[in-house]
Formats: structure tokens, sequence, C-alpha cells
């Protein structure tokens, strides 16, 4: 999803108003600390109902955000907007919950309603919402991101709940995302293009790209389930892409690819390089950029690409050391503050401090996170923090080829992160 000025300052509420016996770890971590311990040495006080736990989380943002007919729905956006990156992830949180039924509500309406009721005739459209007095779509463009998560969870629902029409759907819709979104960048190899239309200029000198769209683990996912597809390439050129641009260790939300003719660079006489300020969006990582911290943080422990993009991303860990809020919005290039970040922000804290062995910080995060768990909430607060929670508490987790470990049964079967919840009812 794509977040403008505008949309950032209505994220950010400063500016609008153990597991078991076995002591598991925390996922990655190495601290040799079970979550269930952790959580007891952080007294925080966290009214009832408002647990920190995948189910509760599950169960919050359903009844904050998913329409009874599938449609998710940012509530702090004037057109009310739904866009094709919040139903896709809802139907990766449905599958992690086993929800079938809200699974298949949600996509029959991104199906029917950003889609022409065919995924193999259309990319989902990105945004759909309230103008001018109608509901419909706002910006029929796609956006590659949610396209690969809307396949990635049909893959998923297809292996683990034995519906094999949900791999095919997948791979017709890989197949327009082959055709529409990736391109041969010259100086720079294949790449993953945030959406068919509008990110190359018009006299294709520059190429613009989002990092936080290139997770390693969902494209691993894709190759598995597709090998002659690009997708393990594209992971290899995700992760060369955020080593060139995070300027001291932090990711930018946008980046620009510039070509330059030169006889000296690379054969055919075209090279280029990465702008340290992108052409549109400047040298911002922020609402964006947060998510290439958490995709870094959920691969296997000991996977090698993992400690390469946390060395990479190093950049964030001193401004998570702190008592104060974290960082909303960063300068890349001058590694300055520009403003603070909401509660969804400490929650992708937790498993990129938990991967970096970093426990005082990831206590303190911890314990923000559980005292905001009692005030209102926004979308992409609640977004993240299913993300989080969910792969610290073992939710969620993927293998070396990107598929998910398993499939977590609908309440958690040991203690969760916050020592006030109590487990749901059956019925949940």
């Amino acid at each position: 999803m794509r977040y403008d000025a505008e949309r950032a300052r209505r994220s950010d509420p400063a500016a609008t108003a153990p597991q078991d016996a076995e002591r598991r770890q925390l996922l990655g971590a190495g601290l040799g600390l079970g979550l269930g311990a952790l959580a007891g040495g952080v007294k925080a006080a966290v009214p009832s109902g408002t647990c920190l736990d995948f189910d509760h989380l599950w169960r919050r943002f359903v009844a904050q955000c998913v329409q009874p007919d599938g449609r998710v729905v940012d509530h702090d956006t004037p057109e009310r907007v739904s866009t094709s990156e919040s139903q896709t992830y809802t139907l990766f949180f449905a599958l992690v919950a086993d929800d079938r039924a809200r699974f298949d509500k949600v996509l029959d309406w991104t199906r029917h309603n950003l889609a022409g009721g065919d995924f193999s005739a259309r990319l989902p459209a990105w945004q759909w919402g309230l103008r001018d007095g109608r509901w419909g779509v706002l910006d029929a463009n796609a956006a590659s991101d949610a396209d690969l998560w809307l396949a990635q969870a049909l893959f998923e629902a297809a292996r683990l709940w034995k519906q094999p029409a949900h791999a095919e759907t997948a791979r017709a819709i890989l197949r327009r995302v082959q055709r529409e979104e990736v391109v041969d960048v010259p100086g720079l190899g294949r790449m993953l293009l945030p959406g068919p239309q509008g990110f190359v200029s018009a006299d294709r000198q520059q190429w613009r790209f989002n990092p936080s769209y290139s997770a390693v683990h969902q494209l691993r996912a894709l190759a598995t389930h597709d090998p002659q597809g690009p997708w393990a390439e594209l992971a290899q050129q995700g992760v060369k892409m955020i080593q060139a641009v995070s300027l001291n260790g932090l990711a930018p939300d946008w980046v620009t690819w510039q070509l330059e003719r030169s006889r000296m660079s690379l054969p055919g006489g075209v090279g280029g390089r990465w702008l340290t300020h992108d052409a549109e969006k400047g040298d911002i990582g922020g609402y964006d950029a947060i998510r290439c911290y958490l995709w870094a943080a959920v691969l296997p422990p000991g996977d090698p690409v993992r400690a390469t993009l946390l060395r990479a991303l190093g950049g964030l860990q001193p401004w998570l050391q702190g008592d104060g809020p974290p960082p909303g919005k960063l300068s890349t290039t001058r590694a300055t503050l520009i403003e603070a970040g909401p509660p969804g922000f400490d929650a992708v804290a937790l498993p990129y401090l938990a991967a970096l062995g970093d426990r005082a910080a990831l206590t303190r995060r911890l314990a923000r996170l559980q005292a905001a768990m009692s005030q209102p909430l926004r979308y992409y607060d609640l977004v993240l923090m299913l993300f989080a929670i969910g792969a610290l508490q073992g939710r969620w987790q993927c293998g070396a080829d990107g598929l998910l470990m398993r499939r977590a049964p609908v309440r958690y079967p040991t203690a969760p992160l916050d020592p006030t919840c109590r487990p749901l009812p059956t019925s949940a």
C-alpha cells in the first residue's frame, strides 16, 4: 500500500489527537528467553479484552476493519478505502487463524470488486472507496506487493486446506504479475515494479521501486510453488537493493534507479546508480520501509540472507533502545528523526530486536506496546501487530523454502505474550 504524507500523518497518533514448559525461545532471538517469562517481567496494566496475543488481535481487527461481506476498511481515511493490500493481508491472517469462512468472504469481495470478477483477467485494483457519493474503484492500477500476497495466500490455502482450485488461481495471478510487473531494467536486471503503471519515467531513464515489496520469505515460497518463474531471482535482487540503498542502516520507503550511459559501464554501454533521494519521495524511511525490518526478522534463524539483511538494516536498532516512541519517519541520508511512530512500529520492533538479540530494548518496546493496547488502534497498527505478534508466538513461521511450517489452531496452545490474556472460547 502506498502511504503518502497525509496518510502517514493520519496514522500517527501524536499528529491526530513461554511460552510452554520447554520455554520456547523468541522466534530467531537466540536469547534463551521464553515469551511467557519475558511478559512476566514486564508488568503493564492491560485491561481485559485488549490482549497482546494473535487470536485477540485477530478478533479486534475483524471487529474494527472487516465487514461481514469481506471488505476490509480503513476508517481513518476520508474515502473509507479498501485496498488490495488490506484485502490480501487479511487473507493471510485468516489463513493463520484457520478462519476459512472469513478467508472465503474476503477472497470473494476482492475478486468481484477489485478484479472485475476474474483474477485471471486482471490484477486487483489497488484502491476502492467513496468518491463523490459513490462507491467503487478509486485507482485501477495494481500494487505488486498485494498481488504477491494474494498468490501466496491462495497457494497456502490450497496446500493446507486441500483446495487445489486456489493453486490454479494463484498461478494465473503470477502469470499476470510476470507479464505486467516484472521488468528487465538496464544495468540492473530483472526487478519487481510496484505496479504496472507509473513507475518508469517517460524517457525511460528512471525506474522506481519499493524495497518493502520484496519480502524474501514470500518470494521463496512463490519460487517453491512456481519454480519456473523469476521469484528466486527477485528475492536475490531485493536483498541486493536493500544492501545498496539502506544508507546509515535505514531502509527507505522508495528508491530510484537512474540510468547512466557510458563506455565504461556494463556491456552494451548501459549502467546506472541508485539515487540517494527517490525522484518523488526523497530520502524518507517510514510507513513502507518499516516492513523491511519485519521481513528480515521473520526469516529462519541461521539463514545467511537473514544475517545479511539485519546487518544492512542495523541502523534502526539505536532508535529503539530508549523509552520513547519508535521513529515513524527518518531521513536515511542524515539519520535524523522527522516524526515519531505509532504503536504498530513498536510491534515490528519486537521480532527485529529479538533477531538482533537485544533483550533490554525488546523488553522496553514490549512494555510500551502492552500499554498502548488499551488505546484506539488504527488499521495499519493492527496489521503490523498481527504480523509481528503472530511471528513471535510462532503462529506463523516460514521454512527455508518460504512455506508456512504450521497452520495454527484457532486458540493459542501455550501462554500468550500478555500474562493478563485468557484463552478465547472454543466458539471463537
